[in-house]
């Protein structure tokens, strides 16, 4: 805990005391005429033969992918076409097959089979004129209750 601290109190120190004293960091460097933004010829060096009369180089699309997705560096079509393979077995192919896969998962809890065993029972009481269901569940002269002498 106190290494952590030692190591940014020196950060901390800084935002404390600009925040009371009001005070403002300017930069000291001089300014250069040039922009911050990298130039195809920063990228690679370009022969002065490939460069056009303002001194500006061509850059092959095939060598710079602006629309980059991460499958093939150097080619943009095949880095598309890559892209939307991988899409559509990813996604489309896992969806209908996973789908599939749950839809044919076997009977969870035996729902379905309780729902039959149900529908059969009923069929059989109203063929036999029985009520649906009984005001007791279990038979009552099959249920032994204790004598009042035991408790």
């Amino acid at each position: 805990m106190t290494s952590r601290l030692s190591r940014m109190w020196p950060i901390l120190a800084r935002v404390r005391l600009s925040s009371v004293l009001g005070s403002r960091c300017v930069s000291q460097t001089p300014k250069s005429n040039a922009s911050g933004a990298a130039t195809a010829s920063d990228l690679q060096p370009v022969s002065p033969a490939a460069q056009d009369i303002h001194g500006h180089a061509e850059v092959s699309p095939f060598e710079k992918n602006p629309d980059f997705h991460g499958f093939h560096h150097q080619d943009s079509f095949v880095d598309e076409w890559n892209m939307r393979l991988a899409f559509f077995f990813g996604i489309s192919v896992a969806i209908v097959i996973g789908g599939t896969f749950i839809h044919y998962l076997p009977d969870h809890g035996m729902r379905q089979w309780a729902r039959r065993e149900a529908e059969r029972l009923i069929k059989q009481r109203e063929a036999y004129g029985l009520p649906l269901m009984t005001e007791n569940y279990y038979d009552p002269s099959k249920i032994i209750l204790p004598s009042s002498g035991e408790e």
